[in-house]
């Protein structure tokens, strides 16, 4: 279309000066006046309309309904304008590949383009009309009312109506296809298992069952196994992180939130919690929301890390409250260690690594989480504070949690007084009663001990009874060698229950044109070996060694916490 140069083009803030237009119906006229140069790269812009019968929803994808006479002119940029008719009235057209729910873009007259989500479809004013959902609020626009009817719901300032031809496919997902698509359209080929989409609710699996085999798990493709393993781990066995299928959206909510939610429950969970199969397209969807919608550069190709998929997903797109809320104020989904190492210890547990980890940065957590990340102490894919790290298979949080009642190392009884430099890396040495505070400093002028929160409505309680100590179960842990990620899930609840192995890539098909073949694999003694302590007299399960050897990070749940959040 011919436009004005940059000099005569008026600018202007408000969005609805260029997208919001006059509509005026077309009279016909016997003379037909010669165009002009524009006008005539104008009617080359006019397209091809279906009719529409008023007062009708318009189903674009499906339906063909039919409309009034008059035509207008609707250009990619600027407003809409009356269009002279022509000769033999043609069908307008309306974008087949855009209904609810499609990714959009919306040009303006000013170059300035904006993105959303079709939220509605429908004819206003004998115009076959988009109700979109901006990301972001402008100046001026609604809720999703229009008329005194509400046609959809979102923010104050997002809600946008405009011509349906003047809405185009979000050019952020269309014009950068995820790599290697030949590869991906194998993975439809007639020997691949069935995954189909599974919409509603589905519990997760309470044990193995028939799970373990080939071509069970979630498929890997180009670089996936950081977030296969991780998918995997958060939602096969559990519910702790189920929360973030199902919280209802938010104003503050990017539009694309309900997508995302949708893709990663009913494209990915679901069927694996059904059928024990994810294919490798439905993650590569996932993948592409998060690469374009997050800050995360080079999720649908790059190697990346467990922690960078939890930022660009739970973190940004799903909103989720952080896991972990600590005394200094702040939150995150997932604790990195930070230790020094002790020459004397050649494999610690996390229990040790932990208590360790708090006692130096002088922190604790302000409560109970329900899910507990844990990095382990090693940076970048190859360096590692501890060639061997032995995963508590019960993790002690009672001396990390503000304000839980704690128990004398010496005696038993309540704890008053906590002394840092008594504990040492242990936290639970330094807890004291008042008694054995004075015992313990009559010798150590130099210590010096705080007091202890303690909620004086149980004190009588306490000083009578045990104090109870509050713990975590290990349910997952991923592990990394030579940049490949994989997963030891523990399939049930309670010490008794089997692990699982997991690896999106344990087998090809193919060269480069193949597929993946991903392997769940049955580890019953691993919880009894983990449990003793993983007694050097016992020889490891198989896949065992690359848990001690190859721990990146773990999971720990408290199911009674998880209860209520």
């Amino acid at each position: 279309m011919h436009r004005s140069s940059q000099n005569e083009r008026v600018k202007s803030v408000n969005l609805l000066a260029h997208l919001a237009p006059e509509r005026r119906r077309v009279k016909p006229s016997n003379n037909v006046q010669p165009s002009t140069g524009i006008e005539e790269s104008r009617q080359k812009m006019v397209h091809d309309t279906k009719k529409i019968e008023t007062g009708i929803l318009v189903d674009i994808c499906n339906s063909d309904v039919a409309g009034p006479d008059e035509l207008y002119d609707s250009p990619a940029l600027g407003s809409p304008r009356a269009a002279p008719p022509p000769s033999k009235p043609s069908p307008v057209h309306v974008p087949e590949d855009i209904g609810v729910g499609s990714l959009v873009e919306v040009a303006t007259d000013v170059d300035q383009h904006y993105y959303g989500v079709v939220r509605w479809i429908g004819v206003i004013d004998d115009t076959a009309t988009a109700g979109v959902e901006l990301e972001q609020s402008v100046c001026g626009l609604g809720d999703g009312a229009r008329g005194g009817a509400r046609l959809f719901s979102c923010a104050p300032g997002r809600a946008l109506f405009v011509p349906l031809p003047l809405c185009r496919r979000d050019a952020r997902f269309r014009d950068t296809p995820p790599p290697d698509r030949a590869d991906l359209h194998d993975a439809h080929r007639s020997d691949q298992p069935d995954c189909p989409v599974v919409p509603g609710v589905v519990a997760p699996l309470s044990s193995l069952g028939e799970l373990a085999g080939k071509n069970r798990g979630i498929q890997g493709h180009h670089n996936s196994c950081y977030l296969d393993a991780t998918l995997f781990a958060m939602f096969t066995f559990t519910s702790v992180f189920d929360a973030l299928l199902y919280r209802p959206p938010e104003p503050e909510d990017s539009p694309h939130y309900l997508e995302v939610q949708r893709v990663l429950r009913e494209e990915i969970v679901n069927p694996l919690r059904r059928h024990g199969y994810v294919r490798a397209d439905r993650v590569m969807k996932l993948r592409t929301l998060l690469e374009r919608l997050s800050d995360v550069p080079g999720l649908t190709s790059e190697e990346k890390d467990p922690e960078e998929f939890l930022n660009g997903l739970v973190a940004q797109l799903l909103r989720a409250e952080p896991f972990l809320k600590l005394s200094s104020g702040q939150e995150a989904f997932c604790y990195q260690l930070f230790v020094e190492k002790d020459e004397h210890v050649s494999v610690p547990s996390v229990q040790q690594l932990l208590e360790q980890s708090f006692t130096t940065s002088g922190v604790k957590l302000s409560e109970v989480p329900a899910a507990f990340i844990i990095q382990m102490p090693r940076f970048g894919k190859q360096y590692k504070l501890y060639q061997k790290v032995l995963p508590s298979p019960l993790l002690d949080v009672t001396d990390l949690i503000e304000g839980l009642p704690r128990q004398c190392t010496v005696c038993g009884t309540l704890a008053r007084w906590e002394c840092a430099a008594c504990g040492g890396a242990a936290l639970e040495a330094g807890a004291l009663c008042g008694t054995c505070l004075r015992l313990a400093h009559a010798t150590r002028p130099h210590h010096k001990a705080t007091p202890l929160t303690v909620c004086e409505e149980f004190v009588n309680i306490l000083e009578s009874c045990p104090v109870p100590r509050v713990y975590m179960e290990l349910f997952a842990v991923l592990c990394i060698e030579t940049s490949h990620y994989v997963a030891f899930v523990k399939a049930g609840v309670g010490t008794d229950a089997p692990w699982c192995f997991f690896d999106s890539m344990a087998d090809r098909k193919g060269e480069r044109n193949g597929y993946n073949i991903p392997e769940i694999v049955c580890m019953e003694e691993l919880g009894a070996w983990l449990s003793e302590g993983a007694a050097p007299e016992r020889p490891p399960p198989a896949h065992a060694r690359r848990l001690l050897a190859d721990a990146y990070m773990c999971f720990y749940r408290s199911p009674d916490v998880a209860m209520y959040r």
